[in-house]
């Protein structure tokens, strides 16, 4: 794996980011990556570890944020505001 900038991360999908973090899992268990690039997979491994937590977490506050109805339906979802 070529050396790589995590700045692409931020734009990445929770779906993409996954996918990646589990191929570097996948090469750090298999233990024939070199100690360098070990330290560097493993650093993105955390840097897209904590993106999907972000995205994870952003989801979740939008589920929070549906309202029931009296009739005990779900209503419109409200946005969350991120800041």
């Amino acid at each position: 794996m070529a050396k790589q900038s995590n700045a692409d991360i931020k734009s990445m999908s929770f779906e993409a980011a996954l996918a990646e973090l589990e191929q570097i899992v996948g090469r750090l268990e298999h233990g024939d990556v070199p100690l360098e690039e070990s330290i560097t997979i493993y650093e993105r491994g955390e840097a897209l570890r904590t993106h999907c937590d972000k995205l994870l977490s952003e989801a979740e506050a939008k589920v929070e944020k549906i309202t029931i109805s009296p009739d005990g339906r779900p209503g419109q979802a409200q946005p969350l505001e991120i800041e």
